[in-house]
């Protein structure tokens, strides 16, 4: 929301963009957010050009990182970005003192309590009108990758590969990272302001140079076709993706302005308008929401590409991937035919955080409690805790219904056209139903929108859940890659 005429720049970052600020009548702090993330995509360019791995050492490389960084979170939060600096201290001394065994408890509970208490402190701050600078972002980017470092140090020390699965043994830290190492990984200017979160390993062997050759020969890139191996550029890879931010910065100036959120709860809107057509117009509002988050996280995977990191490896066509660090798919979140795979392709990287941080790891109900991580790690906003607990439900609902009908509908193309029709429908109108109330906020608002829509989707999905049998998930009879094989070497042996 812009701010008022003659209002004054209340943010503690740079006032130096102020006049341009006022000049588009876009806050300041948003001009910033953006500035920087140019100036990062410039000086990504020239980081990888000039400060290659075969030009500088990784002590150098690392350094430039994190005091561009360093530069970057004062430039946009200024004496906010203390308690960036303040996380990310402490949590190198647990790091260094804690007990292998307890390093990832101690750094979760701690990464997590001062995230939590930063959320509520600018609630406070929010009431009471005295500052708007918003650097929980930021925050939130690095608590994710405290707590990824202590559980894979945790994986690398504390556990016996066999403990392991497939991916824990694969991204497992084997030593704990010198001062400059863990710096660099939590403040280096590629992400610092907008993310994403990425592993440790492939963090440092992006640094080091092994970055794009490690992925190469995961893929085996002589199957690929190449008769040596290659040397990806990311340059076609960022200008893609500056198209996609560039079409999403015109739809946000465009379309979110002009079709907010808080129309669906206006009295003379639910007066007037009938229940069929509120739905309608609650999916327009969803979607003129999301253009800017895909102009936010493209624009940070196109950074991190064009300082050469991100690189996944060969397509089954021989085409170079760089999308390790993309944060969205947007024409499958747009085509999505399920709750499920619209979550795994909006905020991809969160989404995996999750995974590795809580639902690999949690001793029962592991949806439940990923839900219940995702609404404390966004902050303390009742919609976001109304949005995820709707969440479960539908999750849950959706699984059974997938789970117990979709067979039926795979025996002719006709049939599977019309399944995939409808749960398109239902997948984008449950979407809309369960993210209305974060984008709310407050509990007002969300109880007034939920009362006009009648409760629909929390019904049928009680209802769904009452009459369709849950069947097991394979979590609870998820085996560590060594203890899988050895059973399929007994049962072969039988």
């Amino acid at each position: 929301m812009a701010e008022p005429p003659g209002a004054p720049h209340r943010t503690t970052g740079s006032t130096l963009l102020h006049p341009l600020s006022g000049l588009l009548g876009i806050p300041l702090d948003q001009i910033n957010f953006v500035a920087c993330q140019l100036f990062a995509l410039l000086a990504a360019f020239w980081f990888r050009i000039y400060l290659g791995p075969s030009h500088a050492s990784s002590a150098v490389r690392h350094a430039f990182a994190t005091l561009f960084g360093i530069y970057f979170a004062v430039f946009c939060f200024g004496w906010y970005s203390i308690h960036l600096f303040v996380l990310v201290m402490m949590n190198y001394g647990i790091m260094n003192m804690a007990s292998i065994p307890n390093i990832h408890r101690y750094s979760f509970v701690v990464a997590m309590g001062y995230l939590t208490l930063c959320h509520i402190s600018r609630i406070y701050i929010f009431h009471y009108g005295i500052l708007t600078t918003d650097f929980s972002g930021p925050l939130m980017i690095i608590t994710q990758k405290i707590t990824t470092l202590a559980c894979q140090l945790h994986d690398g020390i504390g556990r016996q590969a066999e403990e392991l699965t497939a991916e824990q043994n694969r991204l497992a830290v084997k030593t704990r990272p010198s001062l400059l190492e863990y710096l660099s990984y939590l403040l280096n200017f590629m992400s610092i302001i907008a993310g994403p979160c990425s592993n440790y390993k492939d963090y440092i062997a992006f640094i080091e140079g092994r970055h794009v050759h490690m992925k190469l020969l995961e893929v085996n890139w002589k199957q690929k076709g190449y008769d040596r191996l290659p040397d990806p550029s990311p340059t076609g890879a960022v200008m893609y993706k500056l198209c996609i931010t560039l079409v999403s910065l015109i739809l946000f100036l465009t379309l979110t302005k002009n079709f907010p959120m808080a129309y669906i709860i206006d009295n003379e809107f639910l007066d007037k308008t009938p229940f069929l057509s509120r739905l309608g117009y609650l999916y327009v509002v969803t979607q003129a929401a999301k253009p800017k988050y895909y102009f936010a996280w493209t624009l940070a995977d196109a950074v991190n590409n064009a300082a050469g990191y991100g690189f996944s490896g060969v397509d089954e066509r021989g085409t170079f991937r760089w999308d390790l660090l993309s944060n969205l798919n947007i024409w499958n979140i747009e085509t999505a035919t399920s709750f499920k795979m619209y979550i795994e392709n909006w905020n991809i990287q969160t989404a995996a955080w999750l995974k590795r941080v809580c639902y690999d790891r949690a001793p029962w109900y592991p949806t439940a409690l990923t839900f219940i991580l995702s609404a404390l790690w966004h902050g303390i906003y009742p919609g976001y805790y109304f949005t995820f607990l709707t969440g479960i439900l539908i999750t849950l609902s959706a699984r059974a219904i997938r789970n117990n009908c979709r067979h039926y509908f795979l025996s002719s193309v006709p049939l599977k056209i019309a399944y995939d029709v409808v749960t398109w429908v239902v997948t984008q109108l449950a979407v809309c139903y369960t993210v209305a109330p974060f984008v709310m906020l407050a509990v007002e608002p969300t109880i007034k929108f939920y009362k006009s829509m009648y409760f629909h989707m929390h019904i049928l999905s009680i209802l769904v859940l009452l009459v369709l049998p849950i069947r097991p998930q394979a979590h609870s009879i998820r085996k560590p890659q060594n203890q899988a094989v050895q059973n399929s070497v007994k049962s072969k042996d039988k």
